[in-house]
């Protein structure tokens, strides 16, 4: 990693099955110990780092609702699921010497604290590595429009989304199109245009609305976070213009 990293605040998504490893349910301490050997790698490099977890590893509101069940208690369960993995995330970046606040979009006090904006960047500022769970604390937004919703709001220089299995934004679902082609860089626009299935398109829109670039990239391939904060080429970098270089440039960079 090089001594000036090229980002001096990242936010990080964490897919929900990327907590199950090889497993078919639930979480894989295993994997969660490599997760959180590769945040402390960033953040003892003076980056700040917000990391936003999914959940579906455990729950899907989705996959219930198709069963039946109202589509907002369905969403909610999930809040719930993202919060058992935050947790076990938190435990291990604190084993591992990392200073580590959770914070919840839905309060639950007596297990993390309840998201607020100023104190977020208040931990931030302070050098402590935040995690935010329940998503935005609604129903029918995905983790991924968290994670963009959060990328602005602690002022970060870019969204980086650590999808499951997968190394990029293809053209096709690479699982079941052997012939799907990467994107090594994409705009938002063409995406949403496109149709594209890597993250969804709310998230997508509040991103391309302010300028906030996005990677797409392997978690498991081991250094790729450390490159990316780096400015290395990792996964897909999707930005506003075909330039491909922006760093959002928030209007407010202190905490209040």
């Amino acid at each position: 990693m090089r001594s000036t990293p090229r980002y001096s605040r990242i936010l990080l998504k964490l897919s929900g099955e990327s907590f199950k490893g090889g497993k078919n349910f639930g979480i894989d301490y295993q994997t969660v110990r490599y997760i959180a050997g590769e945040i402390k790698q960033v953040h003892d490099a003076g980056v700040g780092i917000g990391v936003v977890v999914g959940g579906g590893n455990m729950w899907r509101g989705t996959d219930y609702e198709a069963q039946g069940m109202d589509r907002s208690s369905a969403d909610h369960a999930g809040m719930l699921a993202t919060v058992m993995n935050a947790l076990v995330l938190h435990d291990q970046l604190e084993r591992d010497g990392i200073p580590v606040r959770t914070m919840t979009a839905i309060p639950m006090p007596t297990v993390a604290e309840p998201y607020v904006r100023s104190r977020a960047l208040h931990h931030l500022e302070r050098g402590r590595t935040l995690i935010f769970a329940a998503g935005t604390g609604n129903p029918f937004m995905s983790t991924d429009t968290a994670a963009s919703l959060r990328a602005l709001e602690m002022n970060a220089g870019i969204l980086v989304m650590a999808k499951n299995g997968v190394d990029g934004v293809y053209d096709a679902d690479p699982a079941t199109v052997p012939t799907a082609k990467k994107f090594d860089h994409i705009t938002h626009h063409r995406a949403l245009e496109l149709g594209l299935q890597a993250l969804d398109s709310t998230a997508l829109s509040l991103a391309m609305d302010n300028k906030m670039p996005i990677i797409v990239f392997d978690m498991f391939k081991l250094g790729n976070l450390a490159g990316i904060v780096s400015g290395g080429y990792v996964g897909t970098r999707i930005t506003v213009d075909a330039a491909g270089e922006q760093l959002h440039m928030p209007q407010q960079a202190s905490a209040s």
